[in-house]
């Protein structure tokens, strides 16, 4: 037998036992087997933001364990699905076995010679073609704003709506900032500084697709940062026997920029 035979034996058995042990836990335990689709979607909501947190840390053990937690939802829906008699774990497969033959034309016809770009604009018109009503079926409305917002500006670039250079990204995001202030001077209209203020952020967000920068990852690299700084400048304040709320700005500003010196 070959290596890779074995391997995929392996992976098959191990499928197999988690199948058979989520079977029994679901039957014998009383908390499992009273839990439902909508008692679960909290639960998974967590165990995926656990597992970005993991991505993020670049912890790959974390990574591995998360990954076991989100698997162990998907077969758990799956079983709830083949109670109810709609589908099970089978049907889950082979859906996305067809989805992703169907989505990678590229990689099972030899004929077609792509470009990743080409890959992600040929992606949204092959989803366009499978019945979706709107180019941006498939991006749910419970998604933070953030990550929403990068999903949408996406899926419109990749069916042709989108700046044709990064100069223009960037001038739109210099346009949607002037309006901004123009409407703070006024000082008269919240509801207009809001809506600006949500412009200006959609314009930032759509030009860090032009750099290559995922948003959400940039923003909670910068939330890790301030957080590190200001945990500094509280220590340092304890040190000198004060406290943060307890200084002036000066020297609160002094603190902050010991803690860049710092590299923190």
């Amino acid at each position: 037998m070959q290596t890779t035979d074995i391997k995929h034996k392996k992976e098959v058995l191990a499928f197999d036992r988690m199948l058979t042990l989520m079977e029994k836990v679901r039957n014998e335990c009383p908390w499992d087997h009273a839990q439902t689709n909508s008692s679960l979607r909290t639960l998974t909501i967590e165990e995926l933001y656990e597992l970005s947190q993991a991505v993020l840390d670049e912890n790959d053990n974390e990574i591995c364990k998360e990954l076991g937690d989100v698997m162990m939802h998907v077969v758990f829906y799956a079983l709830i699905g083949k109670e109810k008699g709609v589908f099970d774990i089978t049907d889950v497969l082979n859906l996305l076995c067809e989805k992703l033959i169907r989505r990678h034309p590229h990689v099972f016809n030899k004929d077609m010679n792509l470009t990743a770009q080409d890959v992600e604009k040929n992606w949204e018109r092959i989803k366009l073609k499978e019945g979706n009503r709107s180019t941006f079926s498939g991006v749910p409305d419970t998604l933070p704003s953030l990550i929403k917002a990068h999903r949408l500006q996406d899926k419109a670039s990749g069916i042709g709506f989108d700046f044709n250079r990064i100069s223009d990204a960037w001038e739109k995001v210099k346009e949607e900032m002037d309006e901004l202030q123009s409407e703070v001077k006024l000082e008269n209209n919240a509801v207009k500084v809001n809506e600006e203020f949500g412009d200006l952020l959609l314009a930032l967000i759509n030009y860090a697709r032009f750099i290559n920068i995922n948003p959400d990852t940039a923003l909670e690299t910068a939330n890790k940062k301030f957080k590190r700084r200001f945990e500094y400048m509280e220590n340092a304040a304890k040190a000198k026997g004060s406290l943060l709320q307890n200084m002036s700005t000066d020297e609160m500003e002094e603190l902050w920029q010991e803690s860049k010196r710092q590299g923190l």
